[in-house]
């Protein structure tokens, strides 16, 4: 006999089902909003999401009913682009993109070969994700096998829909990071194997960036896409001025950045691209042609000095925008204090985010963007039961200015610029609690 593990969450639900737009008001269809919601869970998905008192007589006898009144359920946040091997090296001072690598993120990455090291920050990592209201992730390792067996591991033990995979580099790092050209690929092969699609998780292929890639490294990896299209792939693209000077020396064959990229296939509907934040717009219209994403990292971008992403020319040239945190070079692995730097980054430009499109960037356009759509990123029945619940009063700043909200675009960016960590009250994966604030 199957045993059915179902319960009731009663709430305020919020959940996108379509780009809001750029206005102040949501564009028609896009939102489904239920003030006083019930959201079913069953078996690790939602079975039912309705008012309360409409699925209330519909309830069996003695279902476990959890009442959320006063918080806000959302789907669970989702970051396009983060480090797991850089948690420590977080708020190190003082370098832009070539030097923070040198001098920090290399360096760290080392310690990654040691098994127990790996396992230890993948359990730390995932917890700060959960914290933060983070279900999934698209995850750079190291370039050491082991660290990517001990993160895959770690989420699936819990249950967790994660992206991730092994750093792929044969030059321009340290040499107990770099992999014979072949040799990466081997063991990405095995990694893909052992990992990809077991459970919830996924595998992208993961150069790092064109300068520590050989050509021929790039092809095969370009090989690996052709030869299985489940398959991502993230790296970076085009995030520092001095980035790009290093890669033209190096490809002098190639017309731009991108096109490294693209003569070696690597650019395609699964691609994410870090950054992207010295294109230009034919380079942001050949992306989108093959619908590859930008992920907008806005803390790393200001912290690492690497320039002001520019939102609007994307949506313009009809390119995928994903929301990334970038830790380490980022400075907080939250999904609203990633949403807040990405307001204050438009600002500069003149092109201030909406709450609207912050948090449809967070769910459902992330899930698009990275094809999970048809699992993740919205609360709808059949999908997994994975979201976040905010409580708008989680500090006494922040429940005084929610007092004085009258609408719900007013409490969402509220949240969006106070909020932090102990916003997220719980955080649910896999149909399962997975994370509840401390009092």
């Amino acid at each position: 006999m199957t045993t059915i593990d179902s319960r009731l969450l009663r709430a305020e639900l919020l959940s996108f089902e379509a780009d809001p737009g750029e206005g102040d008001t949501p564009a028609a269809g896009s939102i489904r909003h239920i003030p006083d919601g019930a959201l079913w869970l069953e078996n690790g998905r939602i079975r039912a999401m309705d008012d309360y008192a409409r699925l209330a007589p519909e309830l069996p006898d003695g279902i476990e009913v959890i009442d959320h009144r006063g918080k806000l359920v959302m789907p669970g946040f989702i970051d396009s682009h983060v480090h797991y091997v850089q948690l420590e090296i977080m708020a190190s001072y003082g370098r832009q993109l070539l030097d923070w690598l040198n001098d920090y993120t290399f360096p760290e990455e080392c310690r990654f070969a040691r098994r127990e090291h790996a396992e230890a920050l993948s359990d730390a990592f995932l917890d700060e994700l959960l914290r933060a209201g983070t279900t999934t992730a698209q995850v750079f390792c190291s370039s050491h096998p082991v660290s990517v067996d001990a993160f895959f591991g770690a989420s699936q033990r819990r249950g967790l829909r994660m992206l991730a995979g092994k750093v792929l580099m044969d030059r321009h790092a340290p040499e107990a990071l770099c992999d014979a050209t072949e040799g990466g690929i081997r063991d990405t092969e095995r990694l893909i194997g052992d990992w990809h699609g077991k459970g919830r998780l996924g595998y992208s292929l993961t150069p790092r960036f064109a300068p520590t890639s050989t050509r021929a490294q790039l092809d095969a990896t370009g090989g690996l896409m052709r030869n299985d299209s489940s398959l991502w792939l993230q790296t970076h693209l085009a995030e520092n001025t001095g980035e790009l000077d290093w890669v033209a020396e190096l490809f002098p064959g190639s017309r731009d950045y991108l096109a490294v990229y693209e003569q070696s296939g690597l650019v395609g509907p699964r691609s994410t691209f870090a950054h992207g934040i010295h294109l230009d717009q034919e380079m942001r219209g050949r992306l989108a042609e093959r619908g590859a994403n930008l992920a907008f990292c806005p803390s790393s971008n200001m912290f690492l000095g690497s320039g002001l992403f520019d939102r609007l020319a994307a949506r313009e040239a009809g390119l995928a925008i994903t929301y990334a945190s970038d830790v380490g070079g980022g400075t907080d692995l939250s999904g609203l204090a990633t949403l807040k730097a990405a307001y204050q980054v438009g600002q500069l430009r003149g092109q201030p985010l909406t709450a609207w499109q912050g948090f449809f960037g967070l769910t459902l356009g992330n899930a698009r963007a990275l094809s999970l759509d048809d699992r993740i990123g919205r609360l709808a029945p059949g999908l997994e039961a994975d979201f976040v619940v905010l409580d708008p009063a989680a500090t006494p700043l922040l429940a005084r200015r929610h007092a004085r909200c009258q609408t719900l675009a007013e409490r969402l960016f509220a949240m969006m610029m106070l909020g932090d960590d102990r916003t997220v009250l719980e955080t649910w994966a896999d149909g399962r609690r997975q994370h509840r604030r401390e009092p």
